[in-house]
């Protein structure tokens, strides 16, 4: 099976017996024979025996804050000296919480990443001048690990695409996007041949493309089994396809990152001689301090789990040197999309920020979006040509004269600061997320309250004179029971 590289398994909590943090569970004696040859070949006998040994240990736990969303209390299991060297935001984790018993997960004060892949921080920052707004491309995005790190870095400023080929995978690229809270952000579903309409248009294309896994063996088991040389031939063939995609739509002088999660040469060092012969690339070079342990590899730079606190992965970066100018795009209307109208304004803008500078639109469904006003061109753009997208930030839909908001707008930096709401103890937070109701304190306001844990907005309750609605999505609810309000 072909992995995708970014976060395999970040999004997915240890709430039951969880293999990936047993020691030995990746049964060594059962690693490929092809695989070990390659890796004494790539490595010599002495590494090879410390990188083996590497995989028996536990996999270690790490997670990137949001620099947008912090809990007034801070994070009970934080150790703020156990620092991701390359990236600002970046922690260790001694041992692995149940996140889903922890309010502010699910507020998205925090996204759990595998730590090598926050790499991908640090080598933008030496190449990219993110103080301009730039458009920027995450090509095979979910379940959002590097889209979120990206719009950490983009603030509110640019757009930020976050394409993903597998439609039944976009559900979660989207849920995760939305705890991020960035409005300048599109979600679309596309191959990436899709995009060939696009061309010369991102300023930054990220490529973490499917590979053989080489990398995950000690954190996903079934990678082991599934991997083979046959299947390292057929992904580095699938990475030709998809990264000629990205180079064509990136525009001169941007900057292309290329990863995977394996360590063969041929989906690798093969494919950087590759897309530089091919296309013209400039591969660029990286200061990286040697303390990091990462090597300079194959055009690239590789982590080993025998010499970092991380899993394997490969990264290279490149410019686009050609000088075509950009196409010119034809903007057009919106397919499903209107203006609101005049009258409802007024109410739909008092739930936002008052400094948000945005244009209000409606589905023809009913719903209500909330699009920057600086991005409508580029979000036109991207509804004449890609099918499948959801872009702006819902805020939620008139029934009536009455406004319903939008769980989206609840976690969306876009919020207004203003509305009323409801700080919920750990107890209470945990029963509104596994959206069950509970008695509100006496005194308390009626009409539409935001939850808030911590100073983070959970989403909406209806508080009515006698009783609450909880109005939680269904598909978001805590599903585990709960025994205590510890996240030991």
């Amino acid at each position: 099976m072909v992995k995708n590289r970014d976060d395999f398994y970040e999004s997915i909590d240890s709430l039951h017996f969880c293999p990936i943090n047993c020691p030995h569970y990746v049964f060594l004696h059962m690693l490929p024979p092809p695989f070990i040859a390659q890796m004494q070949r790539l490595l010599g006998d002495e590494a090879f025996t410390a990188f083996r040994a590497a995989l028996e240990q536990p996999t270690p736990v790490s997670i990137r804050l949001n620099p947008r969303k912090s809990l007034q209390a801070g994070l009970p299991f934080l150790e703020t000296d156990a620092l991701v060297p390359w990236h600002p935001q970046g922690f260790y984790l001694g041992k692995r919480p149940i996140f889903t018993l922890d309010p502010a997960f699910h507020a998205g004060a925090y996204y759990v990443q595998e730590a090598s892949s926050m790499f991908l921080h640090e080598a933008l920052r030496q190449v990219v001048d993110f103080t301009k707004p730039l458009k920027v491309l995450d090509l095979c995005a979910a379940p959002g690990g590097k889209s979120t790190l990206l719009a950490s870095m983009m603030g509110e400023k640019g757009l930020l695409v976050a394409n993903e080929t597998i439609r039944s995978r976009t559900n979660s690229l989207r849920e995760n996007l939305e705890k991020w809270g960035h409005p300048n952000v599109a979600v679309t579903s596309g191959e990436a041949e899709a995009f060939s309409e696009l061309e010369n248009w991102f300023d930054v294309v990220v490529t973490d493309a499917p590979c053989s896994g080489e990398g995950l063996f000690r954190k996903d088991p079934n990678a082991v089994s599934e991997w083979s040389l046959d299947a390292v031939t057929l992904c580095a063939a699938r990475q030709k396809r998809i990264l000629s995609a990205a180079v064509e739509c990136l525009a001169p002088g941007g900057v292309l990152v290329f990863s995977t999660c394996t360590y063969n040469s041929a989906e690798n060092g093969d494919n950087v001689k590759w897309l530089s012969a091919e296309f013209g690339l400039e591969v660029l070079s990286l200061e990286i301090p040697a303390a990091w342990g990462i090597e300079s590899r194959g055009g690239g730079y590789q982590f080993f789990p025998h010499k970092l606190r991380g899993e394997g992965f490969f990264i290279a970066v490149f410019r686009k040197l050609d000088s075509a100018s950009s196409r010119k795009h034809a903007v057009s209307t919106f397919r499903s999309l209107s203006p609101l109208s005049k009258a409802l304004i007024p109410e739909a803008s008092r739930w936002l920020r008052h400094d948000a500078d945005v244009k209000i639109f409606q589905t023809t469904m009913g719903n209500v979006l909330a699009l920057p006003a600086d991005l409508e061109n580029d979000f036109l753009l991207l509804d004449k040509h890609l099918k499948i997208k959801w872009f702006g930030t819902p805020i939620g839909e008139f029934k009536g004269k009455d406004f319903v908001p939008d769980h989206a707008l609840a976690l969306s930096l876009l919020a207004s600061e203003q509305l009323k709401g409801i700080d919920l103890s750990l107890e209470q937070a945990l029963r509104f997320l596994k959206k069950e109701t509970f008695e509100l304190p006496e005194g308390s306001p009626t009409g539409w309250l935001l939850c808030r844990y911590g100073g983070l907005n959970l989403g909406w309750i209806k508080a009515l004179p006698n009783r609450m609605n909880n109005y939680l999505p269904p598909e978001r609810r805590i599903r585990m029971e709960i025994k205590s309000t510890t996240l030991a």
